[in-house]
């Protein structure tokens, strides 16, 4: 069965019984939580996916992970995923309802990606301008202080991006000049 498939039917699932009960917003921050405990530690998914650990040692953990409150409507997913042996597809769920959540809610990703810490004013007029080109209700904003980029910035907005780097530059004049 297609991996993309499994974790797309389980986030819907979970957003339509989040959404009825009004926890949508809620669940959404949990899920974005649980993704970056995923993306940073290797570790719990071998723990999450180990046959051997309890239901109850692997719950209390995703559900710390995520920040969650045990009886909640993370706390019922994590057991049915569990019961369902699909743990090993939670990061992708998690990824899918947050991009569920997004898409329904007209959120934009924003990830202003720079050489250097720039002043808040300065992220305020380049969030102005994705603004007013989107015309989003939302955008979330993420900043990356990259020094590989030598000077100036790369803009990306969902899967779109503009890369205005030095380092982009130069890349293309080194392509340019070896060609």
């Amino acid at each position: 069965m297609n991996d993309g498939l499994i974790p797309n039917r389980y986030a819907k699932a979970l957003y339509k019984q989040a959404a009825s009960q009004g926890q949508d917003a809620e669940v959404y921050g949990q899920m974005k939580s649980l993704e970056a405990a995923f993306a940073a530690s290797r570790e719990l998914k071998q723990v999450a996916c180990n046959p051997f650990v309890q239901l109850g040692k692997k719950r209390a953990l995703l559900l710390a992970a995520a920040g969650a409150q045990p009886g909640g409507p993370l706390d019922k997913f994590i057991s049915l995923v569990d019961r369902n042996n699909r743990v090993e597809f939670l990061r992708a769920m998690a990824l899918s309802y947050v991009k569920l959540y997004r898409r329904q809610h007209g959120i934009a990703k924003v990830e202003v990606e720079t050489a250097a810490q720039l002043p808040q004013a300065e992220i305020d007029k380049i969030l102005a301008v994705v603004k007013s080109q989107l015309r989003q209700q939302q955008l979330e904003l993420s900043t990356v202080v990259n020094p590989a980029l030598i000077g100036g910035f790369r803009i990306t907005v969902d899967s779109l991006e503009l890369d205005a780097s030095v380092k982009s530059e130069i890349d293309k004049l080194r392509l340019k000049l070896l060609s």
